[in-house]
C-alpha cells in the first residue's frame, strides 16, 4: 500500500503541472472536482474534499490567482459565492481529463475483460472504504 500511496502523490503532482506550471498539487483535487461538479460554494467544496473552510479557502484564493477559477455570485444566496473554472480552467481540466481516459484505455486494453471487471470493482470497494 506503501508503494501505491507513494506513486498516487507522485502522479498527482505530474497532473497538477500538466493543469498549470504553478498549481499546488494539493489544489488538484479541487479543480477536479469543479470540472466534474461544476460551480459549488466554499462549504461544498470544504465538505466535498474533507477540509476546513480556511485549506479551501487558501486553495481557491491560489486557483484564482493562476486564472484557473473564479468566485462568482450565488443566484440562490446573495450572501454566498460560487466558485468556479474559468474557460481556460475548464479547458485545461477537460483536455487532461481527456488524455487521462485515452491512457487509461490503452494501459488497460491489453487486459483480459475479467480483469478490468475485477479492477473496477476493487477499486470501487477500496473508494468505499474512504480511503480514497
Amino acid at each position: 500500500m506503501a508503494d501505491l500511496w507513494r506513486r498516487s502523490r507522485a502522479r498527482v503532482r505530474v497532473l497538477a503541472r500538466q493543469v498549470h506550471p504553478q498549481l499546488d498539487p494539493a489544489a488538484y483535487p479541487l479543480v477536479v472536482l469543479l470540472a466534474t461538479r461544476g460551480p459549488l460554494r466554499l462549504t461544498d467544496l470544504g465538505a466535498a474534499l474533507e477540509l476546513d473552510k480556511s485549506t479551501v479557502s487558501r486553495q481557491v484564493d491560489s486557483v484564482v490567482r493562476l486564472g484557473l477559477a473564479e468566485r462568482s455570485p450565488d443566484p440562490t444566496d446573495a450572501r454566498a459565492r460560487l466558485i468556479g473554472l474559468t474557460t481556460d480552467g475548464r479547458a485545461r481540466a477537460g483536455q487532461l481529463q481527456e488524455e487521462q481516459l485515452v491512457h487509461w484505455r490503452a494501459s488497460l486494453a491489453t487486459w483480459p475483460e475479467d480483469d478490468v471487471r475485477q479492477l473496477t470493482a476493487l477499486l470501487h470497494r477500496l473508494g468505499q472504504t474512504g480511503l480514497t
